[in-house]
């Protein structure tokens, strides 16, 4: 069997759900797909309360996406995030937000690949550990394939070697996040390009891909694939990417079988102090296109937030689903 990297297929870092109940949870159906936290900004994990680095054992392999742009802030939060156990770090180069832009990270970073590149150098010689860079494939009217081959030339000559490219421009003012997602228009053969102009760097792509077979398309191009809320909507999806994308023998799992791991985490967790709402909202889609999803989702949803909710009230819910 062939050994292919982690990178290989992946899950896109999404705000506020891929926290590490919603990785673990991915890792019960897939072995081997890369996962991804959320952003995590370097002021959070350096002035921050709260634990943001928090994860299981279980979730490797697993990369820290940073949000920041100062190298010495980023350079001590890709060493927290090693001492803390992530595999890899990569860096948000690709976020439109309002917010993200007045904190000076994400997509507008673009613009500046000398910072981007220094920024690389720093985390890498800190933490030891591989740094990659999401990006877009153009920012405003900054959005021609010279830009692009420019930005990416600049941030590997500082020691990045691999890229994950939304194949999408952001608008920086104009559209929303979620328009950004949407509507500017996907061009996928710029990504195949750039990995034909730069056939050293590990290349993956991003954006508009619901299915494996579309996957398997961007696979005869590029490197890598990244999937993001397709995979939250309709997380069974990943139930075949082991087999399917990284040769694995070994059985698919039903999504009954997926619910039997998942119990003896949920109780763990509720013995840790968690919410179980917080656990249970990241399943939702487990049986989407199945009789009785509605039925399932709708009980999680008018009982899981209740007081002393626990595994009892996610059986019941699967009571309502016809066997597979």
């Amino acid at each position: 069997m062939q050994d292919f990297p982690s990178n290989r297929f992946s899950i896109a870092p999404m705000l506020d759900w891929t926290d590490r109940h919603c990785r673990y949870f991915h890792r019960v159906i897939s072995k081997n797909t890369l996962l991804y936290s959320e952003m995590v900004t370097t002021g959070a994990i350096l002035y921050g309360k709260g634990d943001y680095l928090k994860k299981d054992d279980a979730e490797h392999p697993v990369c820290l996406q940073l949000g920041g742009f100062a190298a010495v802030d980023l350079a001590k939060s890709a060493l927290a995030g090693k001492e803390r156990g992530y595999d890899e770090i990569n860096l948000n180069v690709g976020c439109p937000s309002d917010r993200v832009q007045n904190g000076r990270f994400g997509a507008c970073l673009m613009a500046e690949p000398v910072l981007v590149g220094d920024a690389v150098s720093a985390m890498k010689d800190a933490s030891g550990l591989p740094v990659t860079v999401k990006t877009r494939i153009g920012i405003d009217d900054l959005d021609s394939y010279a830009f692009l081959c420019d930005f990416i030339s600049q941030v590997a000559d500082k020691g990045c070697d691999t890229f994950i490219v939304h194949a999408r421009k952001a608008w920086l003012s104009g559209l929303s996040p979620k328009q950004n997602r949407d509507v500017p228009p996907l061009d996928y053969e710029r990504v195949y390009q750039l990995k034909k102009d730069f056939p050293e760097l590990t290349i993956a792509i991003n954006g508009g891909i619901k299915t494996l077979d579309e996957c398997e398309a961007h696979l005869q191009h590029l490197d890598g694939v990244m999937l993001g809320r397709e995979v939250y909507a309709n997380p069974y999806l990943l139930s075949t990417v082991d087999q399917r994308l990284f040769g694995s023998q070994d059985n698919v799992l039903t999504r009954f079988d997926i619910l039997e791991k998942m119990y003896p985490y949920i109780e763990k967790q509720l013995t840790n102090g968690a919410y179980f709402n917080h656990i249970a909202r990241h399943m939702l889609g487990l049986f989407q296109g199945l009789p009785g999803a509605r039925a399932w989702r709708r009980h999680l949803s008018e009982n899981g937030h209740k007081p002393g909710a626990d595994v009892e009230v996610m059986k019941k819910a699967a009571s309502f689903v016809l066997e597979e």
